[in-house]
């Protein structure tokens, strides 16, 4: 009898064990789990995240691009004005020589050419 009371205690006592190492382990994979569903809405957030933050990038480099086609057309205005201004000068200063080449001629005719 003192060796199946024995038995029955060992029995217990490794029921009771197994129990306590299963309970360890659900305890183990509860966390895991709880781990597990955080990383995963982490994860969701940081996507969602990226997702704005590249169609900001994407509008940005629209803008961007817009912006330098205005550049580009203004650069053109800009040197086609120059010109123009260049040109008017150049017309000017002829227009003046002229006037003064005219003005000399006729104080030489009317002063000095008197015959």
């Amino acid at each position: 009898m003192n060796r199946s009371i024995n038995w029955e205690d060992d029995a217990r006592q490794t029921v009771l064990s197994g129990r306590a190492i299963l309970e360890r382990t659900s305890e183990s994979l509860a966390r895991s789990q709880r781990t597990a569903i955080e990383t995963e809405e982490i994860g969701t957030t940081v996507v969602t995240e990226l997702g704005e933050q590249r169609e900001i990038l994407l509008r940005s480099k629209q803008r961007l691009s817009e912006t330098n086609e205005g550049l580009s057309r203004s650069s053109a205005l800009l040197r086609k004005m120059v010109c123009h201004v260049i040109t008017n000068k150049l017309i000017l200063i002829i227009i003046i020589l002229l006037e003064l080449f005219i003005l000399a001629a006729v104080v030489f005719l009317k002063f000095f050419n008197k015959k």
